[in-house]
């Protein structure tokens, strides 16, 4: 009973990530978001994403904000942090956030759906679940609960699945410490599991040196987890899955907030909206 009930729980958690990960999505992928940036004096995409997701934490140093991030190479923060919020105070970045979210969202679902009683609905439920989980050990997730929840049922619904995308975040963070992958190395799982083959051309490491890519690469290979063409062992397969299923277990706590039947009906509302974020990549 009690390995169906973990089973249960991780279908759920993976379900919502699927149901609620093209809505955060808007943030990184829709031209609004980078259009509010650059308005504001951001000189790059990247000053914007480290400033804005940041924001939350406070005026942190750049090493808190690499450790609280995780999955970039060492050095990449303290190339935007504190400098993008030198000129550029942190709340005005994570306003325009949440402006330029919201606006791509409201474009691209359009006002049918957008003005809709079933978001509104989504947007209740999806933040009793977000606003009901512990905080301990959920530093970004923290971060995000600290914050005012928006009255606007679309910047609502965004801003709550924000809330439950970091807190998942935070959680999957825990699996790769437990399981002793480091942030490079963890991209290098993904690019592999995704089918990306050499690893080191994935998109979100393949700018660093070679002699750092070749490092990590190596290290894999040493605990046996890839191969020598850079392929994953049956190893490397079972740990991924498993940092996986540990990340679903851990996302799951928000969810109890909810009753089976407003479970259910989350995931039916959410489901049209999902529908056409997805139909256009969220952008």
């Amino acid at each position: 009973m009690g390995r169906t009930r973990v089973d249960s729980t991780t279908r759920i958690a993976r379900r919502m990530h699927e149901l609620l990960e093209p809505i955060c999505l808007v943030t990184y992928l829709a031209d609004e978001c980078n259009e509010e940036m650059a308005a504001l004096g951001h000189r790059t995409y990247w000053d914007g994403y480290f400033a804005s997701r940041a924001a939350p934490l406070g005026r942190v140093p750049a090493e808190v904000v690499h450790a609280a991030f995780y999955n970039f190479a060492e050095g990449e923060a303290a190339r935007h942090i504190p400098g993008a919020w030198e000129t550029i105070p942190p709340e005005a970045s994570l306003a325009a956030r949440e402006r330029g979210s919201v606006a791509s969202l409201r474009r691209i679902l359009g006002a049918e759906l957008a003005d809709s009683p079933g978001l509104v609905r989504a947007a209740d439920l999806t933040t009793k679940a977000a606003t009901g989980a512990p905080t301990e050990g959920r530093v970004m997730y923290a971060g995000m609960r600290a914050l005012a929840v928006p009255s606007d049922p679309v910047a609502r619904l965004w801003h709550s699945a924000t809330m439950l995308r970091e807190h998942r975040g935070d959680g999957h963070i825990a699996a790769l410490v437990g399981a002793r992958i480091g942030g490079t190395q963890a991209h290098v799982l993904s690019a592999l599991d995704m089918g990306i083959h050499p690893a080191e051309s994935f998109g979100r490491i393949h700018h660093l040196p070679r002699k750092r890519l070749a490092a990590v690469m190596d290290r894999l290979r040493e605990r046996g987890l890839i191969d020598a063409d850079g392929h994953f062992t049956d190893a490397g397969r079972e740990t991924k899955q498993r940092i996986e299923t540990l990340t679903d277990e851990l996302a799951a706590p928000p969810y109890d907030a909810l009753t089976p039947a407003e479970l259910d009906e989350l995931m039916t509302e959410l489901e049209p909206i999902t529908a056409r974020l997805v139909a256009t990549g969220s952008q």
